[in-house]
């Protein structure tokens, strides 16, 4: 699986930037089949940081309604990284 495959986007909530704040970690929207050691080196050569450890979850879709139409949202999977202290990765630099 190529690198850029396996993170799609960052995820820039409340909670991340809490999360970033207080245990120096960043969470990621990663691939549904990539596992923990393929984040860890993608996460680790695409931002040149040491990362600690990795956390990855499966997210269930939500059910949608419109009318009397139900649907289903996709399922992705979130990876939790925590970085090396004093490493850090900046998304909006600036802003």
């Amino acid at each position: 699986m190529n690198l850029s495959d396996v993170i799609k986007r960052p995820l820039i909530t409340e909670k991340a930037t809490l999360m970033k704040g207080t245990s120096n970690a960043v969470l990621f929207a990663v691939d549904t089949r990539a596992n923990k050691k393929e984040v860890r080196e993608a996460v680790e050569k695409m931002f040149k940081v040491k990362v600690v450890d990795v956390r990855t979850m499966i997210v269930a879709g939500k059910v949608k309604r419109r009318g009397r139409t139900v649907g289903l949202r996709p399922g992705w999977k979130k990876a939790v990284v925590t970085l090396k202290e004093g490493d850090k990765i900046e998304f909006f630099e600036g802003v």
